[in-house]
């Protein structure tokens, strides 16, 4: 992680995800990112506790005589005591369920644009594409969203988070592709022609699903289980454990319900462009990076009768990194 801010980066491109808030800054001749986890967690408030947080420059913030600690600190304090992360994030959007949401996440900002205010940056933030029936909790979001990257000092615009995969990942074939993140809340899809979004929708099973789902199962935490999948969880055929079984059951009845609205937004699609060769599909975002994923997805995706030729599914080149940079290359695009 960078924790480099430079002053005279023009542009600033953000992937707002529910499980991770990445941002992309262009400093000279390279782009900086900068990862925090999008959560926070409630340790009980001492003098003691505060001083040496603050020693360790550890991100909280003092709550109702509680500490709340955020980003990337707070998965490693709920593994600590046995707990579970609280996230201001859900399936996208600002979770309504956490009255302070909007709170945790400026704390989470601060951590990833740095504590000096935008001076007039062109910042482009991503948002998701509506579940079905979900289009007025999103547009809620963007607005509230835009608010307080306003408020920050940022001159703001948005883009779908499946649109941004294309622009980060799709130069070499004009921003004419399928771009797919599989993130924590949402898999976001965009077919895209030209740079032009045809169509975008999301699917509300994700990488969350497959942890909470796992966690039933399992009796264990969704912390615990987000842990071991990241950490150990691959699609060889042999599992270790029940708890590496219970996530790949969950992982692939997230790729088969992922598949399936591909094919039925497709197939559904009322302006679907004729398109004279196929088309790249391009995977990103945190549930993808599972080793065996990408051909695990393929696999599917070809036994599956589709409307448009898919010429190759291929994982981004930094799957966690990929809307954040479309993000930046659409406020760059915006000077």
């Amino acid at each position: 992680m960078n924790q480099t801010f430079p002053e005279n980066s023009t542009a600033v491109g953000l992937d707002l995800g529910t499980s991770r808030v990445v941002s992309a800054l262009c400093h000279e001749t390279e782009v900086l990112y900068v990862s925090q986890f999008n959560a926070f967690t409630t340790i009980p408030f001492s003098k003691l506790t505060e001083n040496t947080l603050k020693k360790e420059r550890v991100p909280y913030l003092l709550q109702d005589s509680e500490i709340e600690v955020f980003g990337d600190e707070s998965e490693r304090f709920a593994n600590l005591f046995h707990g579970e992360v609280r996230r201001p994030m859900r399936h996208g959007v600002l979770n309504p369920e956490e009255r302070n949401s909007s709170i945790a996440v400026k704390q989470i900002l601060s951590l990833v644009l740095g504590e000096q205010n935008g001076r007039g940056q062109r910042l482009c933030f991503s948002v998701p594409a509506p579940a079905y029936g979900a289009t007025e909790e999103v547009n809620t979001h963007q607005v509230q969203m835009s608010k307080i990257l306003c408020d920050l000092g940022y001159e703001v615009s948005s883009i779908q988070e499946g649109l941004a995969v294309v622009y980060g990942e799709m130069e070499s074939t004009a921003y004419t592709g399928i771009g797919v993140s599989c993130g924590g809340g949402l898999c976001n899809v965009c077919l895209s022609y030209l740079s032009v979004p045809v169509f975008s929708f999301s699917v509300p099973k994700a990488g969350d699903y497959i942890d909470q789902s796992a966690a039933l199962d399992r009796g264990e935490s969704a912390t615990r289980i987000r842990a071991i999948k990241e950490e150990s969880f691959t699609f060889n055929g042999h599992f270790p454990n029940k708890n590496h079984q219970s996530i790949c059951a969950y992982y692939d009845d997230m790729i088969q319900a992922l598949v399936a609205a591909i094919r039925d937004a497709f197939s559904g699609a009322q302006s679907m462009p004729k398109l004279a060769r196929a088309v790249p599909l391009v995977l990103a975002g945190g549930s993808a990076l599972a080793p065996g994923f990408r051909d695990r997805f393929e696999k599917v995706l070809r036994e599956t009768e589709l409307p448009i030729a898919v010429s190759e599914v291929r994982l981004a080149a930094n799957p966690l990194h990929s809307t954040a940079r479309g993000a930046l290359v659409a406020a760059m695009g915006e000077a």
